[in-house]
C-alpha cells in the first residue's frame, strides 16, 4: 500500500504507462494521430510548470525530483502537438523527454537516462489535469490516469516515489509526505491483495478503522478513532469525491467496489470535516477509473469462492474522437453469503461514462450508474459461555459457519396496519436485502485563467432500499432463550402470559406443543425426551423478522473556483466553493414481528399449538410461529434534509520546506419529519388470520405530525508541514467538524461535534517509509438510537461524549528487491462522559470504554515478490483487541488474530490469477453483543448473543486484460 509518508508509488504511476503498452501488440503505434492543442504560458519553474502543461495537455508526466528542483521552463503560446509543445516548453532548461507513448512523459535530467523511471522520480503532473484524482467535495479535482484493472508493479521498480495527492488536499500539488492531513492511499494492486469479501473490508487498509464485517456484503458497521462502534456516523464513503449519501450512514449498501475502481484515498479528520459532509473523523474516496483517450482498453475478470459466490466483472474504454472518450463497466454476481443458506442472492451493477475534454484544458464528464442488488444479511444467534468464560458455539450452530434463517423464511405474511396500503406485509428472507439504485451524475472543470480553474459536480441518486433481515435474540434478549421443555410449560415459560390467552381460547387443553411449520410434525410437552434432544440442545428462541423500506432521493451538488498563484518565494491555491444537498426519505419499518424458532444452522419455525387430552390439536396460538406484530422497530415517517454549505481552504507553501493549510465549512442545514401517528386502538387483524393474537399490535394510523428544525455548525481545520530534510518530515493538525442528523421517529436532531488534535512524523528512504501519529479526539453528543429492552415498540434515543488519545502507526519496509514487509496499527484508549438516555444523566456509565470499539487494531503483510513481474506471495496478520458488547462493559469479548495467506501471479503479460484464503487457522471472533438487549448486556444461563467471523474460506480470480 502507497503509505503517508511516501512509500513508492511506482506500481501506481509507472505501471499505467509500462502495463498500459502491454495490452495489445503495438500499442503505442496504434495510437489515433497527434491532435494538436492550444497552450498559452508564461515562462515558470519547472515543479509548477509541469503541472500546469499537463492540464492543458491531458497527460500525466514523470520526472525526478532532483532534475525539477531549481528548474526554469520557458513559455509556449500556440497551437502544438503535445509532443511538440513539451520539447519546446523545457528547452530552456536542463531536462530532457527520455519517453513518450502519448499519455505518458518521462522527464530526466541526465541526457544518458535510461527511458524507464530511475529511484527518486515523483509524479509531478496527472492526465487530464491536476490534481489527479476526483476528490473530495471542495477539492475541484479532475481524473486520474487510467491504469488497466489488475495492473501489476513493473519489475525493479523504484523505492521512494512521492505522489500528488487530493482527499484532504485542494492544490493538486502536494505529497504525501508534505501533506499536514493523514492520508492514506490504496491502489487496486493493495485492494486486489486484500481480496475483500464486501466494500466494507476495502475500509481495513485504512489505519485506526475499526470494521465490523460480520452482516455480510452489506450494511456493515466500521468506526475510527476510537468512535462507538457499531454505526458509520462521522465517515463519508465517496465516489469520485462526492459522498455515495449524504448523511453517510448505510453508504456501503448503494455502492459497492468492482473493476470500475482504480484506487481509494482517505483521509483521517483535518480537511475531511471541511472537503465533505459529514466526514469529520474520514472520507473513504473510491477513485473510478475514467476514459482512455489513447486506444481501447478492456478487461474482465472472474471470481469464486468456497462458499458459492461466482462473479464476473468487466471493463471497456475507448475514445471516439482525439477529445471523446467513453467507458462502461460493472460486474454480476451470484452468491449464497458467506454462511450456510438455502437461498440464492443475484446482483448486477453497471457504470457508464462519456468525457468531453476541451483544447487548452478543462473536461465535462457524464457519468450514469445502475445497480439492483440481493444479499444475505446475518445478525446476532447464540453463543455458549463455559464456566471459565471461553466463547464457543451452541451445539448445532456452529459460529464460523451456522446461519439461523432457514427455508421456512422464505416468505411470511405478517399482519399490518392497512394505512400503510396493505393489510399484510411480506416478509422474504429470500429476497434478502434488495437495493435499486439509479444516478446520473456531471462533472465539469473549466480553466479561466493560467492559474484559476472553475469546477462543479453534481449527482441525483434514486434508491429503493427493501431489508428482510432476522433478528434472534432481539426484543426478548436471552430471556427468550430456553428450553423448550421450559416454553411448553405455563409456570416457567418465557411465554407463560401467551399460553394463559390459549388456555382461554381453547376450553380443554391439556398441554401444548411445537408443530414444525414446514413439515407438520407436533412434539407436545409430555414428550421432553425429544424436546430435550431437539438440534441436540433443546433450545428454542424469539426471533425477530425485521422488514424495513427506505425510498431515498438524494440530491448533491459541489462548486467552486481554484486560484493558483505563484509569487516568488510563496506558492499558494486557494480553493472557494459551495455545496447544496436535498434529502427526500420515506422509512417504513411497520408489521415487524415476533416468532419462535428453534436453535441450529436453517432454524425451523414453530407454531405453539393446543393438544386436548387424546393429544389432538384443538387449535393453534401462533400464526407461522408469530406470537406478536409491531412491536419493535421505528414505524413510519417521512424526512427532508436541505442542507447549504459555504466553504474555503487555502495551502500555502512558503519556502521550500513549510506547508501551511487552513479551512472552514459553514452549514446551514433544514429538517421536516412527518412522524406516523399511533392509532389510539391498534387494529384487528384481518379476517382469518391463524393464531390468537387479535390486533397487528402498534397501528400506523394514516396520519403525520410534522416536527421541523433549523441547525448551523462551523468545521475548521488548519495544519503544517515542515520537511526538516529531505527524509524527514514534521506536521500537526487541528481539525473541528460535526456530524448532522436527518428525521425519525424521535424528531429531529442538533448535528453532534468532533473536534481532533494530532501531530507526527514522516520518514522515507529508498527502503523503508513510516509514520508516527499521535492524537486526540473529543466526540460531542454523538447520537444513535436502541431498542428498549423494558419496551421494544419504543426507540430509546441515547447521546454521549466520548474521548480518545492514541497512536497511529504506518510502515513499509523493502529491504531487497524480492522481500517487504508493510504493517498498520493504532492503540487508543476512548472514555465515555455524559452519556444520557432520552435526555436522562446516565452517571453509571462514565468512564467506561464506548461499546465495540477496540483498543488495539493492526495488521502485519509481510511479502515474497516473485522474480521477472511474476508476482508476490503474502502473508497478513490483523489482530482485533478486546472490545466490550454494551456501553455497560458487562459482556466482554476476547481478543482475537486472523491470518490470511494470499498471492497475486502474472501467468502472462495479460493474465492475472489471485488467491486468498480468510481465517487460515479458523479462529472464533466476535464482534458485537446483542445491541438490542440495551446499554448494560449480561450472559445468562451460560448464553449470549452476539456475531462472530466466518471461518476459513477461499476466494480465487483472474484478470485478464484484452
Amino acid at each position: 500500500m502507497m503509505r503517508l509518508s511516501g512509500t513508492p508509488v511506482f506500481g501506481l504511476v509507472s505501471a499505467t504507462a509500462l502495463a498500459m503498452a502491454s495490452l495489445a501488440p503495438g500499442a503505442a503505434q496504434a495510437q489515433a494521430p497527434a491532435a494538436r492543442r492550444s497552450f498559452n504560458m508564461a515562462p515558470q519553474p519547472a515543479d509548477k510548470g509541469l503541472v500546469r502543461f499537463a492540464q492543458q495537455a491531458g497527460i500525466q508526466i514523470l520526472a525526478p525530483a532532483t532534475a525539477t528542483r531549481g528548474a526554469q521552463l520557458g513559455g509556449l503560446r500556440g497551437q502544438f502537438t503535445v509532443e511538440e509543445g513539451l520539447r519546446r516548453l523545457i528547452a530552456p532548461s536542463r531536462l530532457h523527454l527520455v519517453s513518450f507513448d502519448g499519455r505518458t512523459a518521462v522527464l530526466t535530467g541526465d541526457d544518458s537516462a535510461a527511458a524507464r523511471p530511475a529511484p527518486g522520480f515523483r509524479t509531478v503532473a496527472f492526465q487530464n489535469a491536476t490534481p489527479p484524482v476526483a476528490a473530495p467535495a471542495g477539492a475541484g479535482a479532475s481524473p486520474a490516469p487510467t491504469s488497466p484493472p489488475g495492473a501489476e508493479p513493473a519489475a525493479e521498480a523504484p523505492a521512494p516515489m512521492e505522489e500528488i495527492i487530493v482527499t484532504g488536499n485542494t492544490s493538486g500539488r502536494r505529497t504525501v509526505f508534505t501533506s499536514s492531513s493523514n492520508v492514506t492511499l490504496a491502489n487496486t494492486a493493495d485492494i486486489q491483495r486484500k481480496a475483500p469479501r464486501s466494500t466494507a473490508d476495502v475500509l481495513e487498509l485504512v489505519p485506526g478503522v475499526f470494521v465490523e464485517g460480520t452482516a455480510g456484503p452489506v450494511s456493515n458497521n466500521y468506526s475510527v478513532r476510537g468512535l462507538r462502534g457499531g454505526g458509520q456516523t462521522f465517515i463519508a464513503l465517496e465516489e469520485d469525491g462526492m459522498p455515495i449519501l449524504y448523511g453517510g450512514a448505510g453508504a456501503d449498501i448503494y455502492f459497492q467496489n468492482d473493476i470500475t475502481i482504480d484506487r481509494v484515498e482517505a483521509v483521517e479528520g483535518g480537511t475531511s470535516g471541511v472537503l465533505a459532509v459529514n466526514g469529520a473523523a474520514a472520507t473513504i474516496n473510491f477513485i473510478s477509473l475514467k476514459p482512455s483517450f489513447t486506444k481501447p482498453v478492456a478487461s474482465v475478470r472472474f471470481t469464486g469462492t468456497t462458499y458459492g459466490d461466482y462473479r464476473a466483472d468487466g471493463y471497456f474504454s475507448a475514445p471516439l474522437t482525439d477529445s471523446l472518450a467513453f467507458s462502461l463497466g460493472g460486474y454480476v454476481d451470484s452468491t449464497r453469503g458467506v454462511r450456510s443458506s438455502p437461498f440464492i442472492y443475484n446482483t448486477y451493477h453497471v457504470k457508464a461514462m462519456l468525457e468531453k475534454r476541451f483544447a487548452g484544458g478543462g473536461f465535462v464528464r457524464l457519468t450514469a450508474r445502475r445497480g439492483d442488488e440481493h444479499d444475505p444479511y446475518y445478525a446476532d444467534m447464540p453463543f455458549a459461555v463455559s464456566s471459565s468464560g471461553k466463547i464457543g458455539g451452541v451445539p448445532g450452530l456452529d459460529p464460523k459457519y451456522a446461519n439461523i434463517g432457514g427455508p421456512g423464511f422464505a416468505n411470511i405474511l405478517v399482519p399490518d396496519s392497512c394505512a400503510t396500503g396493505a393489510c399484510q406485509r411480506r416478509f422474504s428472507l429470500s429476497e434478502g436485502i434488495h437495493t435499486r439504485t439509479n444516478q446520473i451524475r456531471l462533472d465539469l472543470e473549466a480553466p479561466v485563467t493560467d492559474g484559476v480553474t472553475l469546477f462543479a459536480r453534481a449527482r441525483y441518486l434514486d434508491a429503493y432500499f427493501d431489508f428482510n433481515g432476522i433478528f434472534a435474540g432481539s426484543g426478548a434478549g436471552t430471556a427468550g432463550l430456553a428450553s423448550a421443555s421450559a416454553y411448553l410449560d405455563p409456570a416457567r415459560s418465557p411465554i407463560a402470559g401467551f399460553l394463559g390467552q390459549g388456555l382461554v381460547a381453547f376450553p380443554g387443553t391439556t398441554q401444548f406443543g411445537i408443530r414444525d411449520t414446514r413439515t407438520g410434525r407436533i412434539i407436545p410437552a409430555s414428550d421432553t425426551a425429544t424436546l430435550n434432544a431437539l438440534n441436540g440442545n433443546g433450545l428454542l428462541q424469539q426471533t425477530v423478522l425485521n422488514h424495513q423500506t427506505v425510498k431515498t432521493r438524494d440530491f448533491g451538488s459541489d462548486f467552486g473556483a481554484r486560484w493558483d498563484a505563484d509569487m516568488g518565494a510563496l506558492d499558494n491555491s486557494l480553493t472557494v466553493g459551495g455545496m447544496v444537498y436535498n434529502v427526500r426519505r420515506y422509512n417504513d419499518q411497520s408489521g415487524v414481528a415476533t416468532l419462535i424458532n428453534d436453535v441450529t444452522d436453517q432454524s425451523n419455525i414453530y407454531d405453539i399449538v393446543a393438544l386436548g387430552a387424546n393429544g389432538a390439536p384443538l387449535g393453534q396460538l401462533s400464526n407461522n410461529g408469530m406470537i406478536s406484530y409491531g412491536n419493535w422497530g421505528q414505524g413510519v415517517f417521512k424526512d427532508e434534509v436541505t442542507s447549504v454549505s459555504g466553504y474555503f481552504n487555502d495551502e500555502l507553501k512558503i519556502g521550500t520546506r513549510l506547508h501551511v493549510d487552513f479551512g472552514a465549512r459553514y452549514e446551514r442545514q433544514h429538517v421536516r419529519v412527518d412522524i406516523g401517528d399511533t392509532a389510539p386502538v391498534n387494529q384487528p387483524v384481518p379476517a382469518g388470520t391463524p393464531g390468537i393474537v387479535a390486533d397487528v399490535g402498534s397501528t400506523f394510523a394514516g396520519t403525520y405530525t410534522r416536527q421541523s428544525a433549523t441547525y448551523d455548525d462551523w468545521a475548521a481545520t488548519a495544519g503544517v508541514n515542515y520537511t526538516l530534510t529531505d527524509n524527514i518530515a514534521l506536521y500537526a493538525r487541528y481539525a473541528r467538524g460535526f456530524q448532522t442528523f436527518g428525521g425519525d421517529t424521535g424528531g429531529t436532531h442538533k448535528p453532534s461535534d468532533l473536534t481532533l488534535y494530532e501531530g507526527g512524523v514522516r520518514f522515507q528512504s529508498r527502503y523503508l517509509s513510516a509514520s508516527v501519529i499521535g492524537f486526540r479526539t473529543i466526540f460531542k453528543n454523538q447520537s444513535y438510537q436502541f431498542i428498549n429492552p423494558d419496551n421494544p415498540a419504543v426507540q430509546a434515543n441515547a447521546l454521549a461524549n466520548n474521548k480518545t488519545s492514541g497512536v497511529q502507526f504506518d510502515a513499509s519496509l523493502k529491504p531487497v528487491s524480492f522481500f517487504s514487509l508493510t504493517g498498520q496499527g493504532v492503540y487508543q484508549d476512548p472514555k465515555l462522559n455524559n452519556l444520557r438516555f432520552d435526555g436522562v444523566a446516565q452517571p453509571q456509565y462514565e468512564g467506561n470504554t464506548p461499546e465495540r470499539t477496540p483498543k488495539l487494531l493492526f495488521t502485519l503483510t509481510p511479502a515474497v515478490i516473485l522474480p521477472d513481474n511474476r508476482g508476490e506471495i503474502y502473508l497478513r496478520y490483523k489482530h482485533i483487541g478486546k472490545i466490550y458488547a454494551d456501553s455497560g462493559n458487562g459482556v466482554a469479548l476476547p481478543s482475537y488474530g486472523v491470518i490470511t495467506i494470499g498471492g497475486s501471479f502474472n501467468v502472462t503479460p495479460r493474465v492475472n490469477v489471485n488467491v486468498s484464503v480468510d481465517n487460515l487457522t479458523n479462529v472464533n471472533g466476535f464482534t458485537e453483543g446483542n445491541p438490542r438487549q440495551g446499554q448494560t448486556q449480561s450472559i445468562v444461563g451460560g448464553y449470549f448473543y452476539g456475531r462472530s467471523i466466518v471461518g476459513r474460506n477461499a476466494l480465487v480470480s483472474m484478470t485478464v486484460k484484452l
